[in-house]
């Protein structure tokens, strides 16, 4: 199966390491992974600040980008989203709005891609660990992707899993949302903070490097001790 991997700014430019492992663990489960080089932001800052013109010159170099993709697969339900975006925002330009449709039908995010394309569960994983999980909103809200995640979570060997209390609330990130409304969001990363340790976990898990990054860069300002991992690198390790 020839799966092609859009790694989204995050993670190429903070968190190259969540991409490698999410190579690894499609390639060890058959897949034949390749990256095309051309690919850049998927747009979506300037489409949710309202810049649709803009955004779409930014999506059809993506989509032409991955024309020949049998399927696309990223480590961001965010940026997966903004995929299936796409069909929206060409609305009124058929041609375009087709080519964007056959995109969306083969993008997925990775451990939906895993569960339900690979059929995969279990991959092996071994992490001695108390964690907690956090749903970010794109991916459960939008996507719809909710039991992926933790049906791949609950066969890793060693993990405790606590729920996380008020999981469903936003960490405050939402992209240029943290930039613009910075004590609204200050506020929303703290009160999820004190809910991340309620749970007493020392690793905070999720699967969006740009929530990750927001909750952990406040918790590392705050002195917290908690560790903060991208879902792949919990399924890529062997304890």
């Amino acid at each position: 199966m020839k799966v092609s991997l859009f790694i989204t700014c995050l993670a190429d430019v903070f968190y190259p390491g969540v991409g490698q492992d999410v190579v690894d663990i499609l390639e060890r489960h058959g897949c034949e992974v390749d990256f095309p080089e051309k690919q850049t932001c998927c747009g979506q800052p300037a489409y949710n600040s309202g810049y649709h013109k803009d955004t779409k010159d930014v999506a059809k170099h993506m989509i032409t980008t991955f024309a020949d993709a049998d399927y696309v697969v990223s480590p961001s339900g965010s940026c997966t989203m903004m995929f299936h975006e796409y069909v929206h925002l060409f609305a009124h330009e058929p041609e375009w709005q087709e080519k964007a449709q056959r995109l969306a039908e083969r993008t997925y995010e990775f451990t939906q891609f895993l569960v339900d394309v690979l059929k995969v569960e279990d991959v092996g994983a071994v992490f001695p660990a108390k964690a907690t999980y956090h749903t970010s909103c794109h991916m459960t809200r939008l996507l719809g992707v909710k039991e992926p995640p933790m049906k791949l979570l609950k066969n890793v060997k060693g993990l405790d899993l606590a729920e996380l209390p008020n999981k469903e609330i936003c960490c405050g990130f939402g992209g240029t949302f943290s930039v613009k409304m910075v004590p609204i969001s200050e506020q929303m990363v703290n009160e999820k903070i004190e809910h991340i340790e309620e749970t007493e976990a020392d690793v905070l898990i999720g699967a969006d490097c740009s929530c990750l990054m927001n909750i952990g860069g406040r918790m590392t300002r705050q002195g917290k001790p908690i560790k903060v991992m991208h879902i792949a690198q919990v399924l890529n390790s062997k304890g």
